[in-house]
């Protein structure tokens, strides 16, 4: 329960700011540490990912379409799925399946 000021005297508001203000700065670590840090972290994995790609590479894309890598470029990937050669951004790709030897 919050004491009542005597009668003449004012509430302490330097107390009740500053109360505030870390109950917002521990709220924002909070949100800090379980939404941003995670997805900076998977940005980097994906990042290192992408500078390992090359040639022979079994790749899948964020499309789902899975292929070899024939050529890497410095934006763009070219891959062969089945018969078909495709050229895809670098950025598309999300997993490799299988380095090649």
């Amino acid at each position: 329960m919050a004491q009542q000021p005597a009668p003449g005297e004012r509430p302490n508001q330097t107390g009740q700011m500053l109360s505030m203000l870390l109950t917002l700065g521990f709220f924002m670590v909070v949100m800090w540490l379980l939404m941003i840090r995670p997805q900076q972290k998977k940005a980097k994995e994906h990042a290192a990912l992408l500078k390992t790609l090359k040639s022979g590479d079994k790749v899948v894309t964020s499309g789902g379409i899975m292929g070899v890598v024939v050529s890497v470029k410095d934006r763009t990937v070219a891959l062969r799925s089945a018969d078909t050669k495709i050229e895809v951004l670098k950025s598309a790709v999300t997993e490799i399946v299988e380095r090649a030897s």
